[in-house]
């Protein structure tokens, strides 16, 4: 049975007012919003360096909120799509895309509200927001029916988000495609590139987790014409050793140089690393980069108004403490050499119980926007979502 809102047996987190935010929305908006006026009181030497702006934990109703991608609006305004699980909190259980938004530079966040509602067997999910150069804003996101059908879908948005295009299927061929949030890319010659990982099915059973293999292969698309079409890159790779992750959900940047340069989480104890010349057609074979990590997704963007890149990871080099094979610590780095080395490194969160991946950034004026999955033993590790915001200038001092 489905208690109504006003059911006394409805936890309290989970009880909601008339304008449909939960008590716990509230607290967490409340909450947000004096560490804000506290900001405001203090120095501008006093202000934090990070600071957490949001903090959307499991409730009964959405036992999962997880991983996104941002946008900023002509207006101004930054937006954040992310998926919303009503369902369970499996990554096959229902889930729908909503968007939540900030006014001030993303301090503060509004109450969520439905972009896609569930089209899949599953669910959809995984979302990448990407401003185009046309001027429209494009939404990435998969489409996941079962154990062995799972495509990224593309729409467009001419009016900043108001609405938007019919989905468009990116791929037709059939298979276990993962997409990652905030992967796509446009280069400055135009050219939009996507990274995928492959997963081949082992069984005929779309229900059975057994019919999935876990194993993957990196491939690339892109499109000219900023996604009417698409093609696969020359190349695919493996992961050339005995493994049971293969080359896992991959990323991409543009180099300052034009180049681009992917990455793919292994089993390996790093990041697998190629480099495009031409755009995204063909790619070199996959080496270890000087990214030591769990399996666990990166996310590198290049800074504003330079070539510097930043990458966000879970960093298991040794520099900080770690508990193997966990999802922890959460670091920012530094590489002024194209991602070769990574000598500046900081800690954004080191709870040896915690579980940080699925990272999207987004740049303010002075700020990087981090919205991430920051569970634990308690709620779960993909359960919590979370937005922190992080000073440009103490991300580069020593």
């Amino acid at each position: 049975m489905i208690a109504r809102d006003n059911h006394p047996l409805k936890p309290m987190h989970a009880r909601k007012d008339r304008s449909g935010r939960s008590i716990r929305q509230w607290f967490q908006a409340i909450a947000a919003s004096l560490l804000v006026l506290a900001g405001n009181c203090l120095g501008a030497a006093d202000i934090p360096p990070t600071l957490v702006t949001l903090d959307l934990a499991p409730t009964q109703e959405h036992p999962r909120n997880s991983e996104g991608g941002f946008a900023t609006l002509a207006s101004g305004r930054i937006v954040f799509c992310y998926t919303q699980y009503y369902g369970g909190a499996a990554d096959e259980s229902p889930a729908r895309i909503v968007r939540i938004h900030s006014d001030d530079q993303g301090r503060t966040w509004s109450p969520p509200v439905g972009v896609v509602e569930n089209t899949g067997g599953k669910n959809v999910m995984s979302v990448s927001l990407l401003r185009l150069a046309s001027g429209r804003l494009a939404l990435f996101y998969l489409v996941k029916n079962s154990w062995i059908d799972c495509r990224p879908h593309m729409r467009v948005s001419s009016d900043d988000g108001v609405t938007w295009s019919a989905a468009q299927r990116v791929l037709d061929a059939p298979g276990y495609f993962v997409l990652n949030n905030d992967r796509v890319i446009q280069t400055r010659k135009g050219r939009l590139v996507m990274p995928l990982a492959f997963h081949r099915s082992r069984g005929d059973d779309p229900d059975s987790s057994r019919s999935f293999d876990a194993r993957a292969i990196t491939l690339w698309l892109y499109s000219d014409d900023e996604g009417t079409t698409w093609q696969e890159a020359a190349n695919w790779w493996a992961l050339p050793m005995p493994t049971g992750s293969g080359l896992q959900e991959p990323g991409l940047v543009e180099l300052g140089n034009g180049n681009l340069f992917a990455w793919s989480r292994t089993d390996q104890g790093t990041q697998f690393g190629f480099t495009s010349k031409d755009g995204g057609q063909t790619w070199t074979p996959p080496i270890a980069t000087a990214m030591k990590s769990p399996v666990s997704p990166a996310s590198i963007k290049r800074l504003p108004n330079g070539n510097d890149l930043l990458a966000i990871y879970n960093d298991h080099s040794g520099r900080f403490p770690f508990p193997k094979g966990r999802r922890t610590p959460l670091a920012a780095a530094l590489s002024r050499n194209d991602g070769q080395t990574w000598p500046h490194a900081k800690v954004i969160e080191d709870d040896p119980d915690g579980w940080y991946c699925y990272t999207a950034m987004h740049f303010t004026d002075d700020a990087v926007l981090l919205g991430y999955c920051a569970g634990d033993s308690k709620v779960g590790g993909l359960n919590r979502l979370r937005i922190r915001r992080v000073s440009l200038d103490w991300l580069r001092q020593p």
